[in-house]
């Protein structure tokens, strides 16, 4: 598109020519410092991106206000970076490390979330004018969240600076909708620190060991298994043969303990201090019929599952359903099962009376 520029923007644009080497190279190893920065203090983003403005792009606004600027350095977006986060909280996080790594020019760098218009959701990005040592040019970094960034777009597609004037229906309904996002916003982070305050709970009660305090769930039963219930259990399994613990994730028997009706992890607890002698008997008969020098660390959880099904009259039909959770439904679940059954029966464990788990 041909431009009609004074002979001072074309200086400008002369010397922008000369250096775009320089301003592609210098934004490239910007945006890999950010990551790296990002990556070392553990602070994961949704995105992080980088852009040199073209030339058409420069054109055009040396044509609409090129007597504002004195030099090419006095325009202070030639390199754009866009931090876009998860998190509204993170974008301070963000800010700080930028902070840390370049020169902030507080004169000209703006916080837009300071706006209270209900429309500007979308652009109330936190925008940094900064500088680096050897390089004589200011760049911008924006910092926002990853609503805020979705909702820039799509107002923007939707006739921000498109030129036509929007009726004031439309503008009434894209307000509203600014304003549900900014809710989201704020809700995500919310929930994220009241899940956050949870673990730090759970944590609490584990290491306390108040596990009847302690709801049966996703997040507990991580922790819990952070403490290794069923090792002793497996290493005296092990202890049968000599054998090799290979460890394997045991999350899968979550839903195992689900449906049998276990609330806490406290329940769990129970199971591993009244069913552990019948786990071991089960996997001292398995053993001897082979010679297996390596087991899972899943035959602990596995085998007090069976013993647990088998003395609380579950047969063959709750050992198959347990093996259908934990392999996916099969026929062949349902011979195991019955396989299973025929080696407990007359194992000491199926013939003493056992209490309540829970």
């Amino acid at each position: 598109m041909e431009r009609l520029l004074d002979a001072h923007s074309q200086q400008i644009l002369r010397e922008y020519l000369d250096h775009l080497p320089e301003f592609q190279e210098q934004a490239k190893e910007i945006y890999e410092t950010i990551q790296e920065t990002l990556r070392k203090v553990g602070l994961v983003v949704a995105s992080v991106e980088y852009r040199v403005k073209s030339e058409d792009s420069l054109a055009g606004k040396l044509e609409l206000k090129g007597a504002k600027y004195k030099s090419l350095a006095d325009i202070t977006d030639i390199i754009g970076l866009r931090v876009i986060t998860f998190y509204s909280e993170d974008v301070d996080k963000v800010a700080s490390a930028i902070d840390r790594l370049f020169v902030i020019d507080w004169d000209n760098s703006v916080d837009k979330r300071k706006l209270l218009e209900i429309d500007s959701f979308g652009y109330l990005s936190l925008h940094y004018i900064c500088s680096k040592k050897g390089f004589p040019y200011r760049f911008e970094v924006q910092m926002r969240t990853i609503l805020q960034h979705a909702w820039a777009n799509m107002n923007h597609d939707t006739g921000y600076k498109s030129g036509v004037e929007i009726p004031i229906y439309y503008k009434r309904n894209l307000s509203r909708m600014a304003g549900l996002l900014e809710l989201v916003d704020d809700e995500f982070s919310r929930i994220r620190e009241e899940l956050a305050d949870y673990r730090r709970r759970v944590r609490s009660l584990v290491a306390s060991g108040n596990l009847d305090d302690a709801p049966l769930d996703g997040e507990t039963y991580r922790s819990y298994l952070n403490i290794n219930p069923f090792g002793r259990l497996n290493r005296s399994i092990a202890a049968i043969n000599q054998a090799e613990i290979q460890e394997v994730s045991l999350l899968p028997y979550l839903e195992v303990f689900q449906w049998m009706e276990f609330h806490t992890l406290g329940d769990l607890e129970r199971l591993i201090k009244e069913y552990s002698d019948g786990a071991f008997q089960l996997a001292s008969y398995q053993m001897s019929l082979t010679d297996l020098d390596i087991i899972s660390s899943s035959v602990g959880p596995q085998n007090l599952c069976i013993a647990h099904i088998l003395k609380r009259g579950g047969g063959v039909a709750g050992l198959k359903h347990m093996l259908d959770l934990l392999n996916g439904e099969s026929d062949s679940n349902e011979f195991m099962a019955e396989y299973l059954v025929e080696q407990a029966k007359d194992l000491p464990f199926m013939n003493v009376k056992t209490h309540e788990t829970h």
